[in-house]
This record gives C-alpha cells, sequence and structure tokens, in this order.
C-alpha cells in the first residue's frame, strides 16, 4: 500500500518548503478581506509563514505579505501572526 503523500508549501518569507500543518495561512477571500486561516480550508488566495519567531518577525517588520498579495495588508494581521507565534514560544 502506497504512503500517503504530506502536502508541502512554501514559507513566504524563508522561501523554505514545509508540511502545510507546520505553516500559519494568511488568505484572501473573493471580497477582498484578509484573515489568518486557522484551519487551512478557507477559500481564497493563501499565502503561507513558518511558525518560528524568525520568519513571523521578519515577516511583520518587513510587512512581506503586503509583496505576496500584491495589496496592502490591514495592520490587525500583522497582529495576529505576532501574537499566534509569541503565544507557541
Amino acid at each position: 500500500m502506497r504512503e500517503k503523500r504530506t502536502p508541502l508549501r512554501m514559507c513566504s518569507v524563508c522561501k523554505g518548503m514545509f508540511p502545510k500543518t507546520e505553516l500559519i495561512r494568511i488568505v484572501r477571500s473573493l471580497d477582498g478581506s484578509f484573515s489568518v486561516d486557522t484551519t487551512g480550508k478557507a477559500s481564497g488566495r493563501g499565502a503561507y509563514i513558518c511558525d518560528s519567531g524568525e520568519c513571523a518577525q521578519k515577516c511583520v517588520k518587513k510587512r512581506l505579505l503586503n509583496k505576496s498579495f500584491k495589496a496592502v495588508l490591514p495592520e490587525t494581521i500583522y497582529d495576529q501572526i505576532r501574537n499566534i507565534t509569541e503565544s507557541k514560544s
């Protein structure tokens, strides 16, 4: 019997490939609103960031998700990313 493949996604900050479960997903929905997707199943365009504190800090400091989405993300999204990484460490 074949093993089930684990989906890999690229971190928008460090460009490393990681299993989907080890990343934080940020989604732009069809109406243009942004949110942090905790389930990993929300519909819309997604970007991923490592769970590590370094990648999250770099992302927040340099606003790297703006480049990924080609749009300006609200400060609340960056605050949520900061809170998620701080609570895990």
